[in-house]
């Protein structure tokens, strides 16, 4: 069923423009992206918020720097950002610039309102202000009472003319809030950090300065011109003055904001600050503000000054902009931190998806052009496979409580299921023993259950992998909209029959990193290098014949399942194994394992498998490959994976 009539509003923080964008902003950003177009597809109207925060002493300063205007450096940043979203298909509805004058005009009002109310005084501060992070700081939080606990760089004592924000008059209606809705900060732990802050006592906000020229005017009818908004009052007003708000409120509809994305340490303003201006203007709260971690490299965060910066244009490049989005959503739990690493990345690609999903899809390519002329009938998948297609469907229901709830890493997970029931039931159904058993009906089932398990999989896989789903649903001859969101995905229909488009390998494996620039730097100089006294060549101790690393990945080693096994007559030594290797059909291996191993011990049970040997010959029999095990004076044992893996599963 559609939901339409609903509305969906998706915001990440808008990000500041003292640099150009890291791989922290590209996780965020795609994080909302996902969120967005899973909403589109469920039929909710959505609207999805992205952009620059231009405003502040820092920004005036980093121009000054590089000898521009501000606002030409202001332009020049914010347009890296818009780019690189550009180029990485983000689907905003709006990129705002905290320098838009529907913006400004916009914070303007809400000042004025939030004064009327009576929530907004002038007075005198006096304090450690921090301008890397435009906020002032008591000193009791200081560390060794100068310098700032959020990034660590000296503070600066300010003393000058304030307007006041009164936060400390919403204490009790922040954690009344807080109580009454235990989902409104996500993850839970960051609520109840927010929480014990409140609780601790709040001091009213300086929400103006004057030493700087660099923001927001206050309003006309102020007439106080030397004061600029405070730089987190002007950014935090962007949620509401991008759908109107203060101008023509053509867009405010979609208020409240259904998630508000933000990294944990920009949680204290959202999750405070944010909802005391919207209870003074009377505007209702966000339904979630969900905080994500860091993305660290070798343990520490990163920053331009430690030169650990990850270019996610450059990431996304080397590797596909799909595989870097699934990696990023997959790889770390929403809340706590990730390490890049180019492994990691690899692994993912390689494994969850080349192996599970990339080629699952070959295998009913191979199928369906060896059996039934590349035909796909999914009429007759209920008689014989229903016990799979509820297990898939059990799977998928699972899943949209787990994106809106902000695990979406266990969204993932979960979607992976319904790709292991496929590759096993292939496993178990053997496609190729029942077209030799003449059970042509049940083989076109099972083709059909396939196909219908990667559509229902490719949908909901979409909002994370745009790209890769569309090229499988082009292949398999369906839409993803939100007609098969509700048929296939939510429902349980199943694909009408068509005949099925080759398409060529959707993950090519990567066998080495492909960023050489981007590896870790070795931090120890020559002149530092412990000294160690240089021993004999290993090789003269050892006698070891050394390879390559390059000689090593030549040999393609692959999980396999014995799905057939018996003796080879008049031989003590030699059994005749089909050997699933995740290919159209089992490989035959004659391997001389008799003297250890019966038939019946080898059949379903997983090996290692040499798969790209040149076939040989053993008392006649042709052998497509070779079985890893170990012997010592003890006998043979086969080398086996630690836990079931499925059949192709690359080693190394």
């Amino acid at each position: 069923m559609s939901n339409s009539c609903e509305k969906a509003y998706i915001t990440t923080p808008i990000y500041y423009v003292n640099d150009i964008a890291h791989i922290g902003h590209a996780y965020t950003t795609i994080i909302a992206d996902t969120l967005a177009r899973y909403s589109r597809l469920s039929g909710l109207e959505t609207f999805f918020l992205t952009g620059t925060d231009e405003h502040g002493q820092k920004i005036e300063e980093a121009a000054k720097k590089r000898g521009e205007s501000t606002q030409a450096y202001a332009d020049k940043i914010s347009a890296t950002f818009k780019d690189l979203w550009d180029d990485f298909d983000i689907s905003y509805d709006k990129f705002i610039r905290t320098t838009d004058e529907d913006h400004m005009k916009g914070v303007q009002k809400a000042f004025s309102t939030m004064h009327k109310n009576g929530d907004i005084y002038k007075d005198t501060y006096k304090g450690h202000y921090c301008i890397s992070c435009e906020t002032f700081f008591p000193s009791i939080q200081l560390v060794d009472d100068e310098f700032c606990p959020e990034c660590g760089k000296s503070t600066t004592i300010v003393e000058e003319e304030s307007y006041f924000f009164k936060l400390s008059a919403y204490e009790d209606k922040l954690l009344k809030w807080y109580d009454e809705n235990p989902d409104c900060i996500l993850p839970r732990s960051k609520r109840n950090e927010v929480i014990r802050f409140v609780e601790g006592g709040l001091q009213d906000l300086s929400i103006t300065r004057t030493s700087f020229d660099w923001g927001v005017k206050l309003p006309a009818d102020m007439n106080d011109p030397k004061h600029v908004m405070y730089v987190w009052l002007d950014a935090l007003m962007n949620y509401v003055t991008a759908l109107g708000y203060g101008t023509d409120d053509a867009n405010m509809d979609f208020w409240p904001a259904r998630v508000q994305l933000i990294g944990k340490d920009i949680l204290r303003f959202h999750a405070i600050y944010w909802p005391a201006f919207l209870m003074s203007l009377g505007l209702p709260l966000p339904k979630h503000i969900a905080a994500h971690g860091w993305w660290t490299r070798d343990g520490e965060k990163m920053s331009k000054s430690k030169g650990n910066v990850v270019n996610p244009k450059e990431v996304a490049d080397a590797y596909g902009l799909d595989n870097f989005r699934y990696f990023m959503l997959r790889e770390v739990p929403f809340g706590g931190d990730g390490d890049f690493s180019q492994k990691a990345l690899i692994d993912r690609i390689n494994s969850d998806l080349g192996n599970d999903l990339g080629n699952l899809l070959n295998r009913v390519i191979g199928m369906s052009g060896k059996y039934f002329d590349g035909k796909v009938d999914s009429s007759q998948v209920a008689k014989y496979y229903q016990a799979e297609l509820d297990e898939v469907h059990a799977s998928l229901n699972k899943l949209e409580p787990l994106l809106f709830e902000m695990q979406i890493h266990r969204y993932l997970e979960e979607l992976w299921r319904p790709l292991t029931v496929a590759n096993k039931a292939i496993d178990m159904y053997q496609p190729w023993t029942l077209m030799k058993e003449g059970k042509e009906e049940e083989a076109m089932a099972l083709n059909g259950l396939i196909a219908a398990i990667l559509a229902k999989v490719s949908v909901m896989l979409y909002p994370v992998m745009p790209e890769v789903c569309t090229k499988i649903s082009n292949a398999l001859h369906f839409s993803i909209d939100n007609e098969n969101w509700t048929k296939l995905a939510k429902g349980t229909e199943l694909l009408a029959p068509f005949t099925l488009e080759k398409i060529d390998p959707l993950f090519p494996r990567i066998e080495e990193p492909l960023l050489t620039q981007i590896e870790p730097e070795d931090k120890v100089s020559k002149e530092d290098e412990p000294k160690i006294e240089k021993k004999k060549d290993l090789k003269e101790i050892e006698g070891i014949a050394y390879i390559g690393i390059d000689q090593f990945f030549q040999t393609s080693l692959k999980v396999g399942t014995v799905v057939q096994a018996e003796e080879v007559p008049k031989s003590k030594k030699l059994l005749l194994l089909q050997v699933d290797v995740g290919e159209d059909e089992p490989r035959q291996v004659v391997a001389g394992i008799k003297e250890w191993y019966s038939a019946d011990d080898m059949l379903n049970t997983q090996v290692c498998v040499v798969a790209n040997l040149k076939p040989a010959k053993l008392m006649g029999l042709v052998s497509q490959g070779m079985l890893l095990a170990a012997k010592d004076e003890n006998g043979l044992c086969m080398i086996r994976p630690e836990k079931p893996k499925t059949a192709g599963t690359p080693i190394g």
